[in-house]
């Protein structure tokens, strides 16, 4: 399990080798995403508050990277946290997560980014619930949600 220590950790010595590597030039990214998802993915923009497609869901599935397919979050962590984005307390895998010391706009946070492909996801903060009290706060325009088929 996940926890604040690790992310930092992550954060100032590098994450875990990601399970595969995506690669593609700033053009073909442009073509395969909406303005929005380039914008937010690629040049690590962000979306108002409350305004994501994911905010609310409570669909049951696994959220993927937008860029490049890679499972990201289960829907069974997301949780409600009152910031206007969807957050949930811990990655799919330790993995898939690249964790980066974010000094922007005069704050100290860690960037939370896809570990395959470097889209940038959103960030993650120290105030979540138990057990892991991690807020992986998200874009949804960074990810897609891949619903569980109903057996």
């Amino acid at each position: 399990m996940t926890n604040w220590n690790d992310v930092i950790k992550w954060a100032n010595n590098g994450s875990p080798q990601p399970p595969k590597r995506v690669e593609k030039t700033d053009a073909e990214w442009k073509q395969e995403l909406s303005p929005e998802q380039y914008q937010i993915a690629r040049k690590k923009g962000t979306e108002r508050a409350y305004t994501g497609e994911y905010c609310e869901a409570h669909t049951p599935g696994k959220y993927a990277c937008i860029c490049c397919g890679t499972i990201l979050f289960d829907s069974k962590l997301q949780f409600k946290s009152g910031s206007g984005w969807p957050s949930f307390t811990e990655p799919y895998a330790d993995n898939v997560i690249k964790h980066e010391k974010d000094s922007s706009f005069g704050m100290v946070r860690v960037e939370a980014m896809c570990n395959v492909c470097d889209a940038h996801l959103g960030h993650v903060f120290p105030d979540g619930p138990e057990p892991t009290g991690l807020r992986y706060c998200i874009n949804s325009a960074s990810i897609k949600l891949v619903e569980e088929r109903k057996s």
